[in-house]
C-alpha cells in the first residue's frame, strides 16, 4: 500500500512539474496560429499579385519582392516556434520517462528548455522582423 502512495506522490509531483511547459505549449500554439495566418494572407496577396501581372507596373513588382521577404521571415518564425514547441514536448516526455525509469533528469531537461527558449525568441524576432516589413512598406491612401 505504501508503494502505491509513494508512486501516486511521485506522478502527481511531475505533472506539476510539466505543468508549466503544457501551458508553454499552449502560448506557442496561439503563436503558431497567428503565424499561419499571416503566411496565408501574404501567399492570399502574392496571388492576387501574380493574377494581375498583366498589368505589370513598378508598385507590382515591388509589393512582390516586399511579399517575398515577408513570406520568408514568416516562414523562419514559424520554424523557429515550432522547433520550440518539439523541445518543450521532450521537456515533458524526459520528465515523465525520468519519473518512470528514477534518473535526475535535470542535466537533460535544462539543455533542452534552454534550447526550446533560444528558438522561441529567434521565432519571436522573425516575427518582429515580419510586422516591421508590413506596417513600414504599406502605402495609405488619402
Amino acid at each position: 500500500m505504501q508503494t502505491v502512495v509513494e508512486n501516486i506522490s511521485n506522478v502527481s509531483h511531475v505533472i506539476q512539474l510539466a505543468v508549466a511547459p503544457v501551458f508553454l505549449l499552449t502560448g506557442i500554439g496561439a503563436i503558431l496560429s497567428v503565424l499561419i495566418s499571416r503566411l496565408g494572407r501574404i501567399v492570399d496577396r502574392g496571388r492576387v499579385l501574380r493574377e494581375q501581372r498583366k498589368v505589370v507596373d513598378e508598385a507590382n513588382k515591388s509589393e512582390r519582392k516586399v511579399l517575398t521577404i515577408r513570406a520568408f521571415w514568416v516562414h523562419w518564425s514559424i520554424v523557429f516556434c515550432t522547433v520550440s514547441a518539439l523541445l518543450v514536448a521532450v521537456v515533458i516526455a524526459v520528465l515523465f520517462l525520468a519519473s518512470e525509469v528514477h534518473f535526475d533528469p535535470t542535466h537533460t531537461v535544462s539543455p533542452f528548455f534552454i534550447l526550446a527558449m533560444l528558438s522561441l525568441i529567434a521565432g519571436l524576432v522573425c516575427f518582429l522582423r515580419e510586422i516591421y516589413l508590413s506596417t513600414h512598406t504599406m502605402e495609405i491612401d488619402d
